[in-house]
């Protein structure tokens, strides 16, 4: 049987249990189409292929294990005794002493680790093209971005090396990428996904969360179901909630109060293609029978981007000093790109007051937005500013140095809002351009209500289905 990875999750764990195929039999599908695919994409950076088999024999092949290859990205869902870089030369030769709450149950699942995925250094960028593996190509068009931070992830999932890939998301880097390379892609509510035993609140006020890309919203939903809930000490948890499987798979009758806007925060240029992704759906929405209006928070913007970016600047800072106390180094300019290196030295001149203010900012904005949720159910808004990035679109020039950083803040004008209030957002690859590039719609949800996201989600990959588009990639490559 060929072609196994361009199966949804739920499909191969059906073979599985079936035992119509064997774990090992996906893990070596997987390696192969890794093996093909990567050198032309540059998606995959550290290879645990022995550790996967290993572990696939290991499996039980009649139980509820799923048995289903998966890929990691190389930022905080550690493994012991395995390498991981967060995109940077800093921690050449560092191997983790403990294997995260995510990541244990991935395996208690039977998800199995194939390696791990391309970030920029410290997920720090809307786009993937670190200075230590060198950029991630878009599977769509190789002169494009696959977006970031999670753009590794995004290109081996759309490319078919796997069908899921781990995740996370702190200003969109989960949905981006998603909407750069056609996925879905999920942040859930804050504190949902497990964040321990390393972590606890990240990124001031918890702006970051886990999570997975898939090409299908059940698959999205299934993996919820498997990492949701506290671990220990977690500071947040949210009610918990039966099964979003159920919520992406059972039809529903409930008509929806939808507020549709294509205006970004501070009045930030957006593509016409990203607002016509939006027009197209909310077309959709109403055809399925739901109240469209459009609308969107009254909030005073102005601030968003100081407070946003100081939070942001802080959480960089802190993961150098983290990891700089963990392997006992100094941090010095020589061991990061200038673009990391100047957030570091900016973030110094911050004080602790200074810090918490923005922290109390955010969390003001967060009061301001709430009240927009009594009257709809959700809000749909473009992903992105940008329809596609080409690589290089945020390289630093010295000749302009505000250019670069102006770029990175506007890219995530629509997602932000989510990481800030710690709402669940989910964006689908409702459009495509003229020359075949996926562009992505964002669904904001009520605080909690992820279950609401994946059956709207579901609805819509039913009506506008978008499965058939991938068929391309596996072309592409088949032929290359």
């Amino acid at each position: 049987m060929s072609n196994l990875m361009q199966l949804s999750v739920l499909e191969q764990a059906k073979l599985v249990k079936s035992r119509e195929v064997s774990p090992i039999e996906l893990v070596e599908e997987s390696i192969q189409q890794i093996e093909q695919i990567n050198p032309k994409i540059n998606a995959v950076v550290t290879p645990m292929f022995d550790f996967a088999r290993e572990l696939a024999k290991k499996i039980t092949k009649n139980g509820d294990s799923l048995g289903v290859p998966i890929l990691l990205k190389d930022v905080l869902a550690e493994i012991k005794d395995w390498p991981i870089s967060e995109g940077s030369k800093f921690l050449k030769g560092y191997r983790s002493d403990q294997t995260s709450e995510l990541v244990s149950r991935y395996l208690k699942a039977g998800l199995i680790p194939m390696g791990r995925t391309n970030s920029p250094e410290f997920a720090s960028m809307p786009t993937t093209e670190p200075q230590l593996y060198g950029p991630t190509k878009n599977p769509w068009n190789i002169e494009y971005s696959s977006g970031g931070s999670s753009g590794g992830s995004a290109a081996a999932v759309a490319s078919g090396m796997v069908a899921v890939a781990h995740a996370n998301d702190g200003g969109g880097s989960i949905r981006i990428p998603a909407a750069s390379c056609g996925l879905v892609g999920l942040k859930p509510t804050r504190g949902r996904n497990p964040m321990g035993p390393q972590y606890g609140d990240i990124g001031g006020a918890g702006i970051l969360c886990e999570h997975v890309v898939t090409r299908t919203v059940a698959d999205n939903a299934l993996l919820l179901d498997i990492s949701s809930g506290p671990d220990a000490g977690c500071p947040y948890s949210p009610q918990p909630h039966k099964s979003y499987l159920l919520d992406a798979t059972q039809p529903s009758d409930k008509k929806y109060k939808i507020a549709v806007s294509t205006e970004a925060l501070s009045k930030t240029e957006v593509d016409e293609e990203c607002k016509l992704a939006v027009q197209k759906t909310a077309e959709v929405l109403e055809n399925l029978g739901h109240a469209i209006a459009i609308d969107s928070p009254s909030v005073d913007a102005s601030e968003f981007s100081n407070f946003f970016t100081t939070v942001w600047i802080s959480m960089v800072g802190w993961m150098i000093d983290d990891w700089s106390s963990k392997l006992k180094l100094e941090p010095q300019a020589k061991f990061f790109e200038t673009h990391t290196w100047k957030m570091y030295q900016a973030q110094s001149n911050l004080s602790p007051a200074q810090f918490l203010m923005a922290v109390h900012k955010m969390q003001a904005f967060s009061r301001k937005i709430a009240p927009f949720f009594d009257q709809y159910d959700v809000l749909l808004t473009p992903t992105s500013t940008r329809a596609k990035c080409p690589l290089g679109y945020f390289d630093f020039n010295p000749e302009k140095p505000r250019q670069a950083t102006t770029r990175m803040e506007d890219i995530p004008k629509f997602t932000a809002i989510a990481n800030v209030t710690g709402q669940p957002a989910i964006s689908l690859p409702m459009h495509w351009t003229k020359d075949g590039f996926p562009v992505g719609i964002q669904i904001l949800g009520k605080y909690g209500d992820e279950a609401t996201l994946y059956q709207l989600s579901s609805q819509l990959e039913s009506a506008a289905p978008w499965k058939a588009h991938y068929q391309r990639i596996q072309d592409k490559f088949a032929k290359s």
